[in-house]
C-alpha cells in the first residue's frame, strides 16, 4: 500500500513537471473573477456610488494579499503533511477542506464569536453584521484576548514539535536546532516551554483577563494534544480495519485545526479594513483559494524535497506568528507586520535552500 502510494506520488510529480506555475493557480483565478464581480454588487448595493464599489473592490483586493501574505508558511506546512497523505485524502482535503476553509473560518467563525460573546442566535448575528457592522465589529475585536492566546499556544505546539524531533537531521540553523534535538526525547518538554510562556505573558495582563488569556491558552494546548490523540487513534483503527494507513482522516482532521488557527489573526485583523463580514468573507476566502493552490504545487512538483530549508522556515515563522499572537494579548501588533515577518523568514530559508543547493552540486528541478 505504502509502496504503491510511493509510486503515484512520484507518477504525480513527473506529470508536474510539464506544467505551469500559472496552470496550479486557474481555480484561484477564477475565485478572484467571481470575487471581485460579488465585490462589486455588494458595492453597488451598500453605497449606490462608482466611488463606493471601487473602495469595496479594492478593499476586497487588499484582504486577499493580507491572507496570502499571512498564509504563506500555511501552505508550506500543508504541503509538508499533506505530501505523506494518501492520495484519496488529499483530494478530501483540497476540496472538502476549502469549503471548511472559506464558509467556516471567513463566515462561520466571525458569526460564532458574535454569538457566543453577544449571547444571541446565529440570525440575529447575520442581521447585526448586515444593518450594524460597527457593533459586530466591536463586539468581535473584544474577544480577540481568548482567541489570541488559544490560537498562539496551539501554533507554538505546531512549530516546537517540528523542532523537538530527535530523528531530525536535516538542519537550517546548526547551533540552535541541534541543541533542541537534543532534548527531544524529554517528555513533555514542549507542553512545559508553552505553559511557562503562556505564564510569562498573562503576568502582563491585569484583573479578568489572567484568568481569561490563561485558560484559553491551555484549551488551545489541550485542543493540540486531543488532535494528535484523536488523530492518531482514528488512523490506527482504520490500518486495523484495513482501509486506511498512515495519513488518512486523523492527519485530515490535524491539518483542518491547523488551518482554522492560521485563520484567526487574518479573520481579526480584517477588520481593521472593513467592518462589513461579506467584504471580508470575499476578500479572506479569495487569498485561501490561492493558499490552497499553492499548497498543491509544493505537493506535486516536490519544492519541499528541492529546497531543503524551506519547512524550517516555515515553522520559525509559525513560532513567531504564536508569540505574535501572545504579545497581541498586550499590544497591537500590525498585520502587515506579521505577514512581512513570516516572508522574510521563508525567503531566507529559500535563498539558503539554493546556496546549499549549489555549494553541494544538486541542480533543483525545472
Amino acid at each position: 500500500m505504502v509502496q504503491g502510494t510511493l509510486l503515484r506520488t512520484e507518477a504525480n510529480r513527473r506529470d508536474a513537471t510539464g506544467r505551469s506555475m500559472l496552470s496550479y493557480f486557474k481555480w484561484a483565478f477564477i475565485v478572484t473573477g467571481l470575487g471581485i464581480l460579488l465585490g462589486a454588487w455588494l458595492g453597488w448595493v451598500t453605497t449606490g456610488t462608482l466611488a463606493g464599489t471601487l473602495a469595496i473592490v479594492f478593499i476586497c483586493a487588499v484582504l486577499a494579499v493580507l491572507e496570502i501574505s499571512l498564509s504563506f508558511d500555511n501552505a508550506i506546512v500543508n504541503a509538508n503533511k499533506l505530501k505523506r497523505m494518501r492520495p484519496e485524502w488529499q483530494r478530501r482535503f483540497l476540496t472538502w477542506g476549502i469549503l471548511i476553509a472559506v464558509f467556516g473560518m471567513r463566515i462561520v467563525f466571525p458569526l460564532l464569536i458574535v454569538v457566543i460573546a453577544a449571547n444571541i442566535g446565529p440570525w440575529q448575528a447575520v442581521m447585526l453584521a448586515a444593518a450594524r457592522p460597527e457593533e459586530y465589529a466591536r463586539i468581535t475585536y473584544e474577544a480577540q484576548l481568548p482567541i489570541a492566546a488559544f490560537g498562539g499556544a496551539f501554533l507554538m505546539m505546531v512549530g516546537l514539535s517540528f523542532f523537538f524531533d530527535h530523528e531530525k537531521d536535516v538542519h537550517w540553523i546548526q547551533w540552535l536546532e541541534r541543541g533542541v534535538a537534543k532534548y527531544a526525547t524529554i517528555r513533555g518538554i514542549e507542553v512545559a516551554f508553552v505553559l511557562l510562556v503562556t505564564m510569562g505573558f498573562s503576568r502582563l495582563l491585569e484583573g479578568p483577563d489572567v484568568q481569561v488569556f490563561f485558560s484559553a491558552a491551555v484549551w488551545g494546548l489541550l485542543t493540540f494534544l486531543l488532535v494528535e490523540v484523536i488523530g492518531g487513534l482514528l488512523d490506527s483503527a482504520q490500518s486495523t480495519l484495513g482501509t486506511a494507513a498512515k495519513g488518512g482522516v486523523g492527519a485530515f482532521l490535524y491539518l483542518e485545526v491547523l488551518d482554522a488557527s492560521f485563520s484567526f489573526d487574518g479573520v481579526i485583523g480584517a477588520f481593521a479594513l472593513s467592518q462589513n463580514l461579506f467584504v471580508i468573507a470575499i476578500g479572506l476566502g479569495i487569498g485561501a483559494m490561492y493558499v490552497r493552490s499553492m499548497t498543491i504545487m509544493l505537493v506535486e512538483k516536490g519544492t519541499l524535497v528541492q529546497y531543503r530549508f524551506l519547512e524550517h522556515g516555515a515553522f520559525y515563522a509559525i513560532i513567531a506568528l504564536s508569540i505574535v499572537m501572545f504579545a497581541q494579548s498586550v499590544i497591537h501588533v500590525p498585520e502587515v507586520v506579521t505577514g512581512l515577518g513570516g516572508a522574510a523568514l521563508i525567503g531566507v530559508s529559500l535563498w539558503s535552500s539554493r546556496r546549499w543547493n549549489r555549494s553541494n552540486g544538486v541542480a533543483p528541478q525545472q
